[in-house]
């Protein structure tokens, strides 16, 4: 079998095998072929498309090229959640504790934040001295004892992606359904849960801009993920403007605090519960989405939930008294309330401007190896359908620099724009599947 064939192959449109598939993964992973040919392989299938049973095999390929975590000694049915990502996400924090408190088991891995989208790594080290640096067997111990462990991925997991990834970032291949769907659900099985939950972000803070890509982006990881005998469920959420009101890593772990006290955004505490209704379907734990829902509420009125996220900080290092009091997370030494540059209704707010403004605070990475300011960051005031009047405060900015302070600052009023009559409102759940 010959790597030259392959491109050819894909190039006049021709469909490749499960064994011409394993054949370049494989020696792609080893380094017996070279990254200018995997390069003409991926800008043939970006143009030529992958058909349903190519883009499986590819996944399966990717997911198997490492390590694959056997999960198998962990009690109950492993239930993963995963979100594509945007700003003010914080759905992890407050989800995790309060559907293990609802006796499901969570073993995640999640990552960190790259860009204007924060990692959830990232913000629960903003408990000093937590870590997500687990063995595999302090994993499992922690799974099985307290019934939630998250941990970093390993740099063995599907190695093939990560190859993969960097090699598609520079070369304009990215942005290909089949490529990133794969991308996405190698890890997710690799990972070794019996069902997937995935939340699909649309709108100007996320990866898929237009409803009907995130659509079909959606559906075609249900697919494979279905095919490989897991539990699927899909939500398409809005990413039009932050979820939440906090932006920015301790404050984002303050705003999931108060939603485990039954005080969040109304938004974030929708999400909350529409996704953990559907981890708790899939895991077996309610046989009804009303059900699932008065579980979850039960567990944060009756301060499970609260006292989950407490033993989840400490069984990973943790000071979980900052679940209590918050001044022990990380602080910033300055704020400053946003002036409303004028008076109207939000009409509209580019999200992903917001991600970048706490970027250029510190609250985020420009390259991998950025140090992360952890106390940075907004609180808004004003989302989109509210009332302003001129010089009124927009949001709150945390900041530790004057300089970066005032760059964020003009970035921030930007972003927003108004106008005299009330917008209609936006779903927050544009769909399921």
């Amino acid at each position: 079998m010959r790597m030259y064939d392959l491109i050819m192959k894909k190039r006049n449109g021709g469909e490749l095998t499960k064994q011409e598939i394993r054949f370049f993964i494989e020696k792609y992973v080893t380094g017996e072929i070279p990254d200018y040919q995997v390069s003409a392989l991926m800008m043939a299938i970006y143009f030529q498309k992958m058909t349903e049973k190519e883009t499986y095999e590819l996944t399966m390929a990717m997911a198997e090229s490492g390590d694959v975590l056997d999960l198998s000694d962990i009690k109950g049915i492993k239930v993963d959640k995963h979100s594509t990502g945007g700003v003010g996400d914080k759905t992890s924090l407050a989800l995790t504790p309060m559907v293990a408190a609802c006796g499901l088991t969570v073993a995640k891995m999640s990552g960190r934040g790259l860009g204007h989208t924060g990692g959830t790594i990232d913000k629960l080290e903003s408990f000093p001295g937590f870590t997500t640096a687990l063995s595999t067997e302090q994993f499992r111990d922690n799974v099985n004892q307290i019934g939630i462990a998250i941990m970093g991925q390993t740099a063995d997991l599907a190695p093939a992606d990560k190859k993969l990834y960097a090699l598609r970032d520079v070369t304009a291949t990215v942005d290909n359904l089949s490529l990133i769907a794969s991308s996405i659900m190698s890890k997710k099985l690799a990972s070794g849960a019996d069902a997937i939950v995935l939340d699909v972000k649309t709108g100007s803070g996320a990866f898929m801009k237009k409803e009907e890509d995130a659509f079909a982006l959606a559906e075609e990881m249900v697919k494979i993920g279905r095919s490989a005998g897991r539990r699927m469920s899909a939500l398409v959420t809005d990413m039009d403007q932050p979820l939440g009101r906090a932006v920015g890593n301790a404050l984002e772990v303050i705003e999931a605090i108060n939603t485990l006290q039954g005080k969040g955004p109304e938004d974030f505490t929708e999400l909350v519960y529409s996704l953990g209704s559907e981890m708790l379907l899939a895991g077996g734990k309610a046989q009804s989405a009303e059900e699932a829902r008065q579980m979850l509420e039960t567990v944060v009125q009756n301060g499970k939930a609260l006292e989950k996220l407490e033993e989840f900080v400490t069984a990973q290092g943790g000071d979980a008294r900052a679940v209590r009091d918050t001044t022990l997370l990380p602080q910033a030494k300055a704020s400053f309330e946003i002036p409303a540059p004028m008076e109207g209704y939000v009409s509209g707010i580019v999200c992903d401007e917001i991600g970048i403004c706490c970027l250029m605070l510190g609250g985020g990475r420009e390259t991998k190896e950025s140090e992360i300011d952890l106390s940075v960051g907004f609180v808004i005031h004003k989302k989109v359908g509210d009332y302003v009047s001129l010089g009124e405060s927009l949001a709150t900015m945390y900041y530790n620099d004057e300089e970066k302070a005032k760059a964020a600052l003009e970035r921030f009023q930007k972003a927003y724009s108004f106008s005299s009559e009330k917008p209609l409102p936006s779903k927050l759940i544009k769909g399921k599947l």
